[in-house]
């Protein structure tokens, strides 16, 4: 047996029970991919889940008794595999309306992460299912004009990623107090501080249907909220100035609406009024690395 086929995989998925038949079409993609059974959990966030028998997958389910936002139901994913996910070697974290757009994902993950001890995080492409085109955004790297090209990142897509779960035991799971929005990313910069890895793949797919993040009600007031939060908690002090301030200018120059732009400052406030979580600033090499890797945290 070789690692990759002895690497046990399981997968959460975060629902709002609003998409059910999005949701069986998910399962039954898990449930066609090679190689051994994918173990699945289905978090109900804030909602009853309806019934999720697929054959040839077993599905366990979580319901959580109100929306605690995105993070933190994940996290309840998390624990369900046991403390830090530590009944499977990696979860894949997939979109309650997206479907694996091949049967070698999980073959795919298995392989990448036996092969690279130091490979943390791997973050998919998400492609449109009718035009398979991959929107700019969704390339986690500021050279995002190919996405057929994959690459070491800074970052990670949250809703179509594998973590392995060792990187939860060391540097612990997703921020839950941010609810939606930058999750990934402050993740992300503790893993790679703790040393590992963030792989985009381009050959990993998750179709999903082209949309707009704004999309979500609080997406202004959020993005700019966590923004502040994740300065503070991640990076050293001197820097902190220095991102948030080319990111202000940033959002100016985007020159979003009025009421978005009053939710967008309203959110930056409260990210430096409220407290934003334990202060682990990155090591001046992480900074350096990030530099190296395209993405300086200064952007």
């Amino acid at each position: 047996m070789t690692a990759a086929s002895g690497m046990r995989l399981g997968a959460v998925v975060l629902t709002m029970g609003n998409r059910p038949d999005e949701l069986r079409a998910l399962l039954e993609s898990v449930a066609r991919q090679e190689g051994d059974p994918v173990e699945v959990v289905v978090v109900g966030n804030g909602a009853p889940l309806p019934e999720l028998s697929v054959p040839g997958l077993a599905v366990r389910t979580v319901e959580l008794p109100e929306n605690v936002g995105i993070p933190a139901g994940r996290n309840a994913g998390i624990e369900a595999f046991g403390p830090a996910g530590s009944d499977v070697d990696a979860l894949l974290f997939l979109d309650d309306d997206g479907l694996l757009a091949g049967n070698d994902t999980a073959r795919l993950c298995r392989e990448a992460f036996a092969a690279d001890p130091e490979l943390g995080i791997i973050s998919f492409r998400i492609a449109d299912p009718d035009t398979g085109l991959t929107q700019r955004r969704h390339v986690p790297r500021l050279r995002a004009s190919d996405p057929l090209r994959s690459s070491r990142v800074t970052t990670f897509l949250g809703g179509a990623n594998a973590v392995r779960t060792a990187v939860f035991a060391r540097v612990g799971g997703l921020p839950g107090d941010f609810f939606y929005a930058h999750e990934e990313t402050d993740l992300a910069w503790r893993a790679l501080d703790a040393g590992w890895q963030v792989d985009y793949r381009a050959d990993m797919v998750l179709h999903h249907p082209t949309t707009a993040p704004a999309r979500h009600a609080v997406y202004h007031r959020m993005v700019a909220r966590n923004r502040v939060w994740l300065a503070r908690r991640n990076l050293p002090a001197p820097l902190v100035p220095a991102y948030l301030g080319v990111w202000f200018l940033l959002t100016l120059a985007r020159r979003p609406s009025l009421p978005g732009l009053r939710a967008w400052l309203g959110g930056f406030r409260e990210g430096w009024a409220t407290p934003c979580g334990p202060r682990r600033p990155m090591k001046w090499a992480t900074v350096w690395r990030l530099t190296r890797l395209g993405r300086p945290p200064i952007i």
